[in-house]
């Protein structure tokens, strides 16, 4: 009879030993969450790094603008003189050649063109490793060439005829020219004599609508 009460009792015995062992499981882990560690590790991870996440997302949405958007801005402005008929009227050729298009053009008197700094440009190689910035010879040779276009399209000059710097006075510049940058330029004449083949203009050139580089007054004369 007793071996038999024995057995009858062996399964409570064995399920109050489970419950206790579950009890005291489960109070260890709430023990561990009520730590101070975990209850910081839970502040952090909580709602307010969404909400972050949604500033930001909106934020980079209201700045994006795409690059047909981008590409838009210079839908209005016109080539007027492309870089093939530039080759017509300059002698000068790679790496030399420093006016990509003209965008505004009045014969005799002043024209606008870029020159759209790259990388891929020897000088760069040397001036300066590490830091590239466009020699500021450079950027007047390039104001040069420009008023090249002028004066070789008028009255006494030809296309395609060789034309010397005489002189140069005025010159400032205000800030460095860099690859990615697009350097727009505008020359202006302020005297040609046909019968000696010299002439005088001045020039600016703008990066992202401030002025790089100013010069009051370039001298030129053509090759006999």
């Amino acid at each position: 009879g007793e071996f038999r009460r024995g057995r009858r009792m062996a399964p409570p015995i064995a399920l109050l030993l489970g419950l206790q062992w579950l009890l005291a499981g489960a109070s260890s882990v709430r023990h561990a969450m009520a730590s101070p560690s975990i209850r910081r590790i839970q502040a952090r991870s909580r709602a307010p790094m969404q909400r972050v996440r949604c500033e930001q997302d909106t934020e980079t949405l209201t700045k994006w603008k795409g690059a047909a958007a981008i590409s838009g801005l210079t839908s209005e402005v016109e080539t007027k003189i492309d870089v093939n008929e530039i080759a017509k009227l300059l002698p000068h050729r790679y790496p030399f050649a420093l006016v990509d298009k003209v965008i505004e053009f009045e014969a005799g008197k002043r024209a606008v063109g870029v020159k759209s700094i790259t990388m891929n440009e020897p000088q760069f190689t040397g001036h300066f490793p590490g830091q590239p910035i466009m020699p500021g010879v450079m950027q007047i040779e390039a104001l040069a060439q420009l008023a090249g276009v002028v004066f070789l399209q008028m009255d006494g000059a030809q296309p395609g005829q060789t034309f010397f710097f005489a002189g140069v006075d005025g010159v400032k510049w205000k800030k460095p020219v860099v690859p990615g940058d697009t350097l727009v330029m505008e020359v202006e004449v302020l005297g040609w004599k046909p019968k000696f083949g010299i002439g005088k203009a001045s020039g600016k050139g703008y990066v992202d609508g401030k002025l790089a580089i100013d010069v009051k007054e370039m001298t030129f004369a053509l090759a006999k």
